[in-house]
């Protein structure tokens, strides 16, 4: 799919009433809240309708959330006034953003799939723009997923393993990759048993 059509298909898909992925954020990230610290600064990468951003602007966090979608971004600022929460938000595409050198205390990377051959590029950037001691929060899909289809792209290779995430981030200070198959529960797109992979590292 064209870079375009896709910017065009999650602009539709944030244009419909409601929240796709629900307003309450990511079971994972939300478990990492012992790690976060008030006034920490923090990049909500391709936060879509900012569920994952908002929740970490009520932890205390200075936040900023992109995405490629201004849908998404308008409903981000929506749900940040329903919070009574500040959100900086930008239109960006992870692919091409001028991503900032060591820059973030905390990085929520949640259900981003790019295309394979700007993988590495992605995983370099996000390494980059954490200050030394910044935590990286990532959960995505693992092939198996195609078994469930309870959301995720439809492509085995946009997925992650275990082994592609210990090769981009094997060279953190400390690293920590689970699989597991759980059921989760985000709004309408993500619905059901899930097969998952969660990434903490520390740079």
């Amino acid at each position: 799919m064209s870079e375009a059509s896709e910017v065009e298909r999650w602009q539709k898909r944030f244009s419909a009433p409601g929240y796709a992925f629900g307003k309450a954020p990511n079971a994972f990230l939300e478990a990492q809240a012992n790690l976060l610290r008030p006034g920490q600064r923090a990049l909500a990468v391709a936060d879509g309708e900012g569920r994952n951003g908002v929740w970490l602007a009520e932890q205390g966090l200075d936040v900023l959330a992109i995405d490629f979608s201004g849908a998404g971004l308008a409903k981000a600022r929506a749900l940040a006034a329903e919070r009574s929460v500040t959100l900086r938000t930008e239109l960006a595409d992870v692919t091409t953003w001028r991503w900032p050198a060591e820059a973030f205390d905390v990085i929520a990377a949640i259900f981003i799939f790019v295309e394979p051959a700007e993988r590495p590029a992605f995983f370099n950037n996000l390494k980059r723009a954490l200050k030394p001691g910044g935590l990286l929060f990532m959960q995505g899909y693992r092939p198996a997923q195609l078994n469930y289809r309870t959301g995720g792209p439809p492509h085995a290779e946009r997925m992650y393993t275990r082994a592609i995430l210990q090769e981009g981030f094997g060279d953190m200070a400390a690293l920590d990759i689970r699989e597991h198959d759980s059921v989760i529960s985000e709004g309408t797109a993500h619905v059901g048993l899930s097969a998952l992979i969660d990434l903490v590292a520390r740079k």
